[in-house]
């Protein structure tokens, strides 16, 4: 029995993972034409499209990217489609479905396995091997996104990846004496002493809108300790440990929180804590850049999430973000350029600067900006030294990036409100992350 919604695009990813379907070619294309479009390489010149998956957030920096790509290669124009991230899932199921797919689009890891199981991705690995990024991509997050496609093969060219990170305001906490908060028990004590609500001052803000379930994955699985997502064929988010942080973390809500932060997305909930006297927020590197603006490098630290009091430290993965190119593309050869350009040491040490992400670029992430920059050189050293235990999301589930989005945010919600329990939440959660797995094990033998 189903027990997901969106049965339509359910059936579709079975069908296309059962291999009835050829790995090349369903998408529908840009011009209308239905299943079965393969696309062409085309000329190399012309016009092609991108989507970018973080619209808004990174536009002006992609706007520089293309005004480059455009000088150097004059025979291709760019259109350039701004899409906020929590609607490029629905843009991208909405366009497989009926047409008007992009030659490139931003394919993080998440959403990856959703969308090449309707064989809507061109695979990269041998574009890659006779380009200029054979051999200067970073091995980890090619081996990461590979893994995510759940075909063994490469559907995404890497860019960045991002980390967890827990900012917080050091001339509140030295005006309060207390120390960094760099593990969770010192994390929730210095969100007790920092909050005074009749002053409209809160130790923390929490997130619960679009988003909140990684930030809330990533709180349960650091506070319990476990080390894998799965215990045999059944996962472990619904483990008394997790269980337990769970609770813990979401009492924090409206206690030591805003109570405006049961709706908050990122952009929200970063804007809320650069503008207001909240000592603490969790994001990852992509806000650091804003709180900069915001507050200069004198009144924040970005560390990486807290460890246990024994100095255990355990983080789920974040999702590398990437570049993928779409099989109904009618001018591929021009599609390749612009990914090749826009992975490229220049460009990528250029976009990741702006975000303050971890670049993709092994060229790149040698520049002397990536350590200035104090969040994403700890993060770098957290994701790459060996120093904690990630716990690796399922992003190989055609249906991790719903079940973990839009399906269950409105469930945690819930939790935050006080009308449903942490274990319900979890079992919920559980049931579905089960049952998703049983059918890719079926057909992935």
């Amino acid at each position: 029995m189903t027990i997901f919604p969106g049965g339509r695009r359910r059936a579709a990813l079975a069908l296309a993972l059962s291999g009835v379907l050829a790995l090349t070619a369903t998408a529908c294309g840009d011009d209308g034409s239905g299943a079965g479009d393969k696309g062409t390489e085309g000329s190399g010149k012309g016009k092609i499209t991108f989507w970018d998956n973080n619209g808004g957030v990174r536009t002006d920096v992609w706007k520089e990217i293309i005004a480059d790509f455009e000088k150097a290669n004059p025979e291709i124009d760019v259109e350039y489609v701004g899409i906020a991230s929590k609607e490029v899932q629905s843009k991208y199921d909405t366009a497989i479905q009926g047409g008007g797919l992009p030659d490139v689009g931003g394919v993080g890891a998440a959403m990856l396995a959703g969308i090449a199981a309707q064989n809507a991705l061109e695979p990269l690995d041998a574009r890659i091997e006779a380009s200029s990024l054979k051999g200067k991509l970073n091995t980890a997050m090619v081996t990461s996104v590979t893994a995510a496609g759940g075909q063994d093969k490469l559907f995404t060219v890497p860019t960045s990846a991002s980390n967890g990170v827990l900012y917080y305001r050091t001339d509140l906490f030295k005006a309060a004496g207390l120390p960094a908060p760099t593990t969770w028990s010192k994390f929730y004590a210095a969100a007790e002493k920092l909050t005074d609500t009749d002053k409209n001052r809160f130790g923390y803000t929490i997130r619960g809108g679009a988003g909140s379930i990684a930030q809330a994955l990533d709180a349960m699985y650091g506070q319990s300790g476990i080390t894998s997502f799965w215990n045999g064929e059944k996962t472990t988010v619904n483990d008394p440990k997790n269980v337990a942080a769970l609770e813990k973390y979401a009492g924090l809500f409206k206690r030591t929180t805003p109570a405006a932060d049961v709706n908050n997305d990122f952009t929200k909930m970063v804007a809320q804590w650069d503008s207001g006297q909240i000592g603490m927020l969790n994001h990852n590197l992509g806000s650091y850049q804003d709180h900069v603006k915001a507050l200069g490098t004198d009144k924040f630290r970005g560390i990486p999430n807290p460890t246990l009091d024994d100095g255990t430290r355990v983080q789920v993965s974040n999702p590398v973000d990437g570049l993928g190119m779409f099989s109904t593309s009618k001018n591929k050869a021009a599609a390749w350029k612009f990914i090749e350009f826009a992975a490229s040491h220049a460009s990528n040490s250029k976009w990741n600067k702006s975000a303050g992400a971890i670049p993709a670029n092994t060229d790149a992430a040698k520049d002397p900006w990536l350590q200035e920059s104090e969040p994403t050189k700890l993060g770098a050293e957290v994701l790459f030294s060996g120093e904690a235990t990630i716990v690796e999301l399922p992003y190989y589930l055609p249906d991790w990036n719903s079940i973990s989005k839009a399906e269950n945010e409105s469930g945690f919600q819930k939790v935050l409100l006080g009308t449903t329990t942490a274990k319900a939440f979890l079992d919920h959660l559980a049931e579905q992350l089960n049952a998703a797995q049983a059918e890719w094990q079926q057909q992935n033998p």
